[in-house]
C-alpha cells in the first residue's frame, strides 16, 4: 500500500502521503466488493478524481485525503464519526461533498442557475465546489460504464452546472474537456467532421504560426519591445457553437487559430497604449487587416474594465487569424481582476458570488498564500429547501415553515398549521436552512392571525396574510355593522357618520371596518355606543332649545321666511338651468335627479337640497322642523348633470385603476375628478371620485358594475 501512495501522489511530503493513506485505508475497506458499472472495483473512481485534483488542479493532500472519505460514506458502510480523527479542514470538505452527493435536480435545464447556487452554498470551504468539478470530469472521461438513461442525465447536468462552474472558476482546461465530451455523445457527425477537420490542418496551422512570427519578432525585437506569445487552437465544442450562431462552415470561423501578443512593460496607462498600437500597426503593416473586425478596448475599455486590441488578419495565402494585443497588467486584470475572463462571456453571475467564486480561484492560482479558513464563506443571502418530492425552492435566509408553505402555494399557507423538517414535526414560526427537506401539514379549521406577520420574511407571505386578515376583517365588520344596526333600530336611534367619526376618534380607532368588527369580536360593547348616542342627543338637545328660543325672538317681529311657500308645499326640480333658480344642492350629500331629497330653507344661501339618506337630514329634521321644504323632481332631468361622489376600496393592483375609469366611460357619466390614496395597513387603494350624472339611475348603474370587477372589495356614495 506505502508503495501504491508514493507511487499516486509522488509531490506530497510525508506528513501528507500519511493523511492521504488514513483516508485510503479507510476508502478501501468501506469500498470493498463495490464494483462500477463495468465490473471495476470502485476504488478506481476517487483515485481517478484525486489524481486530478492534485496532478492537474494542483490541489494540496488534505483534498485528496477529502475525496476518499467523502466515497466511504456516501458508497460504503463507513459512518460519519470516523472524521473526527481527521483534521478540521478536511472534515469540512468531505461534509460539504457529502451535501452535494444528495443534490438530485429535478428539472436541471429549467432551474440550472438555482443548481449552481446550491452547490456553491454547500462549499463551506470553497475546495469542495473544484473538488466536485473534478469528480464529474472523471465521470465525464468514464461516460460508457454508465447505462444511455444516467448517462444522459449525467451528459446534461455537466452542460448546465459543471461546465459553466468550472468556466467561473477559470478551470479552462477542464471546462474545454468537458465541453468536448458532452459534444463528442450528444452530437457524434459534427464532432467527428470538425476534429478531423482540426487534424488535417494542424500542419496548416502550424506553418501559418512560423509564417506569421517571424517578421514580427524582428521587428518588435529591433524596438526593444518585450513579450510573449500565447497561442491557442480554439475546442471543437467552441468552434460547433461559433458556426451555428454566426451560421457559418468550419472554414468561416477566423478565430480557430489565435496569438495573443502579452507585453512587458510598466504600468503607466500613457505607456501601455502606445506600446499597444506600437505593436498594432507593426502587425497591420505586415497583413492585412479586416477593419470590420477591429475591436477596441483600450480606447474604450469594456463595462467591467476589460483593456485589449483584438483585430482579425490576412496572410498572403489568404487565412484569417485573430490577434490579441494586451500589456501584461492588462492581461491580469482580465484573468484575475474585474474584468476576468468569465465575467464578460454572458455567463449569468451575482455580485456577491462573483466575489467569492474569484477568492476561489486565487487560492488555486496561489497554493502558498494564506489559508483556506481565510477566504469568504459562499454567499448567504438565499437558502435553498426541498419538497419531499425533491423540487427545489429558493427562499430568503431565515425564513419559516410558514414562509415555505406560502411559497408553495397561498392557498397551503392559509391553512398551514406546521411541518415535518427532515421527518420531525415543527411548529410554523420553525427557521429553515439549506438543505431541508420539508413536508406541511394544514388543517381545514386554520386562519391567519395578525401573529404570523411578526416572523414570517418572505413578501409573498407577508402580502397574502395581510390580504387574508383583511378580508377576515370585512367579514367581521358586516356583522358587526349587522349587529349594532338591529339594536339601534330597537332602540330607535340613529348614528349618523359625523357622529361615528366622532365616536372613532374618542375610541382611537381609524376606520369603521375595524370599529365594526371590534364590535363583532365584543371588543367594543354596543351599549357603549348607546350611552355615546344618547349623551350625544342629550347635548345637542339643549342647544336646539337655546337656538329655538333665539329663533322665536327673531320670528315675533317679522317673520323673515314671510311670502315663502308653505311647508306642505310642494317644490318641483328641474335639472336645467339650476344656477338661475333660488335653490342649490347641498355639497353634504350631493343629490342627484331621482334621489329621496328633501328643501331646507337658508338663512342666506336660499334653499339646499339634501338627500334624505344624508349625515345631516335626522338633525336638520329634527332640529328644524320649520325650515323644511317638501321637495320633488320633475318626470324628466330635462339634460341637466348632477355631480355624485363614490368610494371604492380595492386591492392593491394597478389594473382595477383603469378598470374603474373604464366602467364610468362606458355609460352617460363623466369623471370629475380621481384620487387614490395607499393604505399599507390594510394592503388597499382608497378612491374617492367625483361623476357627473344625469340621474342617480346612471349613477347606480356605474355602482353595480363597479362592485362586479375583480379586486374591488366595497363601493359607496358619499
Amino acid at each position: 500500500m506505502e508503495d501504491r501512495i508514493q507511487r499516486l501522489f509522488p509531490q506530497f511530503d510525508g506528513a501528507g502521503q500519511a493523511l492521504v493513506r488514513k483516508a485510503y485505508d479507510v476508502a478501501l475497506a468501506a469500498l470493498e466488493g463495490k464494483t462500477r458499472e463495468n465490473g471495476h472495483p470502485f476504488m478506481e473512481h476517487p483515485e481517478n478524481v484525486a489524481l486530478i485534483a492534485t496532478d492537474e488542479i494542483g490541489l494540496p493532500a488534505e483534498c485528496a485525503a477529502a475525496v476518499f472519505l467523502h466515497e466511504a460514506i456516501r458508497m460504503g458502510s463507513c459512518q460519519e464519526s470516523i472524521l473526527a480523527s481527521f483534521p478540521v479542514d478536511v472534515v469540512k470538505m468531505v461534509e460539504g461533498l457529502n451535501k452535494i452527493s444528495t443534490i438530485k435536480p429535478k428539472d436541471t435545464r429549467l432551474e440550472a442557475e438555482n443548481y449552481k447556487k446550491l452547490i456553491v452554498q454547500y462549499s463551506a470551504d470553497p475546495r469542495v465546489t473544484v473538488l466536485k468539478i473534478a469528480d464529474r470530469l472523471e465521470v465525464m472521461r468514464n461516460l460508457d460504464v454508465f447505462p444511455k438513461s444516467s448517462r444522459d442525465n449525467k451528459i446534461l447536468e455537466t452542460l448546465m452546472l459543471y461546465i459553466p462552474l468550472a468556466h467561473q472558476l477559470g478551470l479552462y482546461n477542464i471546462k474545454r474537456e468537458m465541453e468536448d465530451i458532452y459534444f463528442r455523445y450528444t452530437e457524434p457527425v459534427e464532432y467527428r467532421a470538425i476534429t478531423n477537420k482540426l487534424k488535417a490542418t494542424e500542419r496548416d496551422r502550424e506553418r501559418l504560426m512560423m509564417e506569421f512570427i517571424q517578421p514580427l519578432k524582428k521587428e518588435l525585437s529591433d524596438e526593444g519591445i518585450k513579450y510573449k506569445l500565447k497561442i491557442r487552437t480554439k475546442a471543437a465544442y467552441s468552434i460547433w457553437t461559433k458556426m451555428r450562431k454566426q451560421k457559418v462552415p468550419f472554414e468561416g470561423v477566423f478565430d480557430v487559430f489565435a496569438i495573443r501578443f502579452i507585453i512587458d512593460c510598466e504600468p503607466d496607462p500613457k505607456v501601455e497604449k502606445d506600446l499597444c498600437w506600437k505593436v498594432f500597426s507593426y502587425v497591420t503593416k505586415e497583413y492585412e487587416q479586416d477593419t470590420a473586425r477591429l475591436r477596441d478596448w483600450i480606447t474604450n475599455p469594456k463595462p467591467n474594465g476589460y483593456e485589449s486590441l483584438h483585430i482579425t488578419v490576412k496572410n498572403r495565402r489568404g487565412a484569417y487569424i485573430e490577434v490579441q494585443i494586451r500589456t501584461r497588467r492588462m492581461d491580469e486584470e482580465a484573468e484575475n481582476g474585474q474584468a476576468a475572463h468569465w465575467s464578460y462571456k454572458g455567463v449569468r453571475h451575482e455580485a456577491q458570488m462573483d466575489k467569492w467564486l474569484t477568492s476561489v480561484r486565487y487560492a488555486l492560482e496561489h497554493p502558498s498564500e494564506g489559508n483556506p479558513e481565510d477566504l469568504p464563506e459562499p454567499p448567504s443571502k438565499e437558502i435553498f429547501v426541498f419538497t419531499p418530492t425533491g423540487e427545489l425552492r429558493i427562499l430568503s435566509a431565515g425564513a419559516t415553515v410558514l414562509d415555505f408553505a406560502f411559497n408553495i402555494h397561498t392557498g397551503l399557507g392559509v391553512k398551514c398549521t406546521g411541518a415535518k423538517v427532515n421527518g420531525k414535526a415543527v411548529s410554523i414560526r420553525e427557521r429553515l436552512k439549506t438543505g431541508d427537506v420539508v413536508e406541511i401539514m394544514s388543517g381545514k379549521n386554520q386562519k391567519p392571525s395578525p401573529d404570523w406577520l411578526t416572523f414570517v420574511v418572505t413578501s409573498k407571505a407577508r402580502s397574502r396574510i395581510k390580504r387574508e386578515l383583511d378580508e377576515e376583517e370585512y367579514k367581521k365588520a358586516a356583522a358587526g355593522r349587522e349587529l349594532l344596526g338591529r339594536r339601534l333600530k330597537n332602540w330607535k336611534l340613529e348614528f349618523p357618520d359625523d357622529m361615528i367619526a366622532e365616536y372613532l376618534k374618542k375610541i382611537r380607532y381609524t376606520t369603521q371596518n375595524s370599529f365594526y368588527a371590534a364590535i363583532a369580536d365584543s371588543v367594543i360593547d354596543v351599549n357603549d355606543v348607546k350611552n355615546f348616542i344618547q349623551e350625544h342627543d342629550k347635548i345637542a338637545a339643549l342647544a336646539v332649545d337655546a337656538a329655538k328660543e333665539a329663533e322665536a325672538a327673531r320670528i315675533s317681529s317679522r317673520s323673515e321666511w314671510e311670502g315663502r311657500q308653505a311647508s306642505d308645499d310642494i317644490l318641483v326640480l328641474n335639472a336645467k338651468d339650476l344656477k338661475g333658480l333660488d335653490y342649490k344642492m347641498a355639497k353634504c350629500c350631493h343629490p342627484v335627479f331621482g334621489d329621496d331629497v328633501f328643501g331646507f330653507v337658508t338663512r342666506t344661501e336660499g334653499i339646499k337640497i339634501h338627500r334624505i339618506s344624508c349625515p345631516n337630514a335626522s338633525r336638520l329634521i329634527s332640529t328644524y322642523p320649520y325650515r323644511i321644504q317638501k321637495v320633488r323632481w320633475a318626470e324628466t332631468p330635462s339634460g341637466g348633470s348632477f355631480q355624485g361622489t363614490l368610494k371604492v376600496v380595492t386591492g392593491i393592483e394597478p389594473s382595477v385603476i383603469g378598470r374603474i375609469t373604464e366602467v364610468v366611460g362606458s355609460f352617460k357619466a363623466s369623471l370629475r375628478s380621481f384620487n387614490v390614496s395607499e393604505n399599507n395597513r390594510n394592503g388597499t387603494y382608497e378612491i374617492s371620485m367625483r361623476v357627473s350624472v344625469p340621474s342617480n339611475m346612471e349613477l347606480d348603474k356605474v355602482i353595480s358594475q363597479i362592485k362586479n370587477l375583480r379586486h374591488v372589495i366595497k363601493v359607496s356614495r358619499v
